[in-house]
């Protein structure tokens, strides 16, 4: 398969409120990272790969990981956070009714056309993802903190665990960009 066609095929879960099944999301992540040999990257666990120890272990056989980031916010933040954003389909406009709300309710600022919101931005498709990622990662964070590799940050604020997280990094990478910003 393609990557698009992986890509598609991803959604289809993804759609559904169900995570990706392993072999689906390690195919487009291993095809992904191989355009990346000339750079470090860094993963998130919280983000989603790897999110099985199945994935971890595929992951391991073609790359050495030294390390892993694990934002640690607690499930009801998270969910809160998702089932408040709404976007604007055709530009990709995101917005958030708690800390990035539309002008008027939704409503795209820029073009008056209406929000609408991602099927898995909805609640009960939320606290689904949410439940299987716990079963399902919490191996994964055991995987690699036993390897030594598992740096984790708690908290609820991005501009509280960034600085956090971007010490850290300066530490791995130090030639790390000062202007870097991560998203909420």
């Amino acid at each position: 398969l393609s990557a698009i066609e992986i890509g598609v095929l991803a959604k289809t879960f993804i759609d559904q409120g169900k995570l990706i099944p392993d072999d689906v999301m390690t195919r487009l992540v291993l095809h992904e990272l191989k355009h990346l040999t000339q750079y470090s990257w860094l993963l998130d666990v919280v983000k989603g790969f790897p999110r099985t120890v199945p994935q971890a272990e595929a992951l391991d056989k073609v790359y050495q990981i030294d390390t892993v980031i694990n934002l640690n916010v607690p499930f009801e933040v998270i969910k809160q956070r998702l089932t408040a954003r709404w976007i604007h389909p055709a530009s990709g406009r995101v917005y958030n009714i708690d800390f990035n709300p539309p002008k008027s309710v939704g409503i795209d600022d820029l073009t008056g056309e209406p929000l609408v919101q991602r099927e898995d931005d909805r609640p009960e498709t939320v606290i689904k993802r949410l439940k299987a990622y716990e079963a399902q990662t919490e191996p994964v964070l055991d995987y690699y903190q036993k390897k030594g590799v598992l740096e984790t940050f708690s908290g609820t604020e991005t501009n509280k665990i960034w600085p956090h997280v971007y010490a850290f990094l300066q530490t791995k990478v130090p030639q790390i960009n000062h202007t870097a910003s991560v998203s909420p």
